[in-house]
């Protein structure tokens, strides 16, 4: 091959296409991007500032098909709001689901030599219609239209920890040419801590809430730490063990972290006659029952005191005094979709008030680990270690989780630049898999 021209769609920061370009050097093939696809301004913006030739157009959905040039590969990381766990898992229902109909649209015109797109680990089950069954009906659809259209077609899931970087990043590839199915197995893994790409001593105004969990814990003791209400667990921190909104004794400490466990076990839902949930409100006898007895304390506890421990936690906002929750079917604009609503036949009981904290931190990184996956809605609410004081991720260090060169240019605002880095693809991954995909070709 001469040249190989390619298009960039959805094309955010760029990743994919730094991955593609990486790939075509090392294979010694000349490469040329000679359509960009975005609507994001601040992605705009940064896309060109680090590619001269980007041939950027704005929404891919208003380009007529007879006015895109011919090319040979399309790269998509299509939008995956619609498929993701973060998101509203709707598909095909979302218009953003829809995006991927544009990328059926431009292959049957054009009918370029192959494709790779990207999505997230939610696209392989939603829709799923048996347990038993490896896909949802989504991809299954999604493989259908690739393979009418006349490509042969191969799927995985590949993670970016395995690629040299450290992010838990679990991605679904989907690869195609026209001639034959690509293997995307074996790929040598490489690993690679988060201590590895840390900046040191940058220095970040510390918070009362950055101070409040610097006196409760040292910093060793944060490494690996979520903050957050719905778990239990030596690696979670609750709103209670900091005392975040209220004062409260050692037995209240004690019994909201029996409570975190007793309210998801199923045995509850049988007793109270409701569906089994992650988390049901118990009344005060089931909880007398597992919280009464003299196996926990020496004299065991009063139900009259218990109730008093639990209504003073309501009070400062532990816990909830509420019905069990039930699921019921609504019709919407996106059709039939599942909602919890309130079980008023039966009796209230009391519930742990769940989910993330409403603070700076979510989650204290361990750099002896990796990262969770870094998503464009909660980037903002993790925190490091740095010479004994917390701060966020750098952008520098975005850069390198996601393997961008040093030499990238991103002049924007902390928040907007987590924005677009937790809905970019981890660079390397690309690399490896677009390899596979030139080879096929040569």
């Amino acid at each position: 091959m001469k040249k190989i021209k390619f298009i960039d769609l959805f094309s955010g920061l760029g990743g994919f296409r730094i991955g593609f370009e990486n790939a075509c050097r090392k294979l010694n093939i000349a490469s040329e991007c000679i359509l960009s696809s975005e609507i994001k301004t601040h992605a705009i913006e940064t896309y060109c500032k680090n590619f001269k030739d980007h041939n950027l157009i704005g929404d891919i959905t208003k380009l007529e098909t007879s006015k895109i040039p011919n090319f040979d590969i399309l790269l998509a990381g299509f939008p995956c709001q619609s498929f993701s766990s973060a998101g509203s898992r709707r598909g095909f229902l979302d218009t953003k689901g829809t995006l991927f109909f544009e990328i059926e649209r431009i292959l049957k015109a054009k009918k370029p030599k192959g494709f790779i797109l990207e999505n997230v680990e939610g696209l392989v089950k939603h829709d799923l219609k048996d347990k038993n069954n490896k896909i949802g009906q989504t991809l299954e659809t999604i493989l259908k239209i690739l393979t009418k259209i006349g490509y042969k077609v191969n799927w995985k899931l590949l993670n970016s920890k395995n690629f040299n970087l450290p992010q838990d990043r679990n991605r679904i590839f989907i690869v195609g040419i026209k001639k034959n199915k690509i293997s995307l197995e074996n790929f040598k893994i490489k690993k690679k801590h988060l201590k590895d790409i840390l900046e040191k001593k940058i220095h970040q105004e510390q918070t009362e809430f950055f101070k409040l969990l610097l006196r409760k814990f040292s910093p060793k003791d944060l490494y690996g730490k979520s903050i957050k209400d719905k778990r239990g667990g030596k690696n979670n921190i609750h709103s209670w063990d900091l005392e975040i909104k209220g004062k409260i004794s050692k037995v209240q400490k004690q019994l909201l972290n029996e409570l975190l466990k007793q309210r998801r076990r199923k045995e509850w839902s049988v007793k109270n006659k409701v569906e089994w949930m992650d988390g049901m409100p118990l009344t005060i006898d089931q909880i007398y029952s597992f919280f009464g007895k003299p196996t926990l304390f020496d004299k065991g506890i009063e139900k009259k005191e218990l109730k008093n421990l639990l209504d003073d936690l309501v009070k400062k906002g532990y816990v909830n005094f509420e019905h069990p929750k039930k699921i019921i079917k609504i019709k919407n604009e996106f059709g039939i979709v599942p909602k919890r609503v309130e079980n008023f036949k039966s009796k209230k009981g009391y519930n742990i008030v769940v989910g993330k904290l409403s603070f700076e931190i979510s989650k204290i990184l361990d750099p002896n680990g990796v990262t969770p996956t870094l998503l464009a809605t909660d980037m903002d609410r993790l925190a490091v270690i740095d010479n004994n004081n917390l701060r966020n991720l750098t952008i520098n260090e975005c850069k390198k989780l996601f393997g961008f060169p040093s030499n990238y240019k991103v002049n924007l605002n902390q928040r907007k630049a987590y924005n677009l880095f937790g809905e970019s693809i981890a660079i390397p991954v690309v690399e490896k898999v677009a390899e596979r995909v030139l080879q096929s070709l040569k």
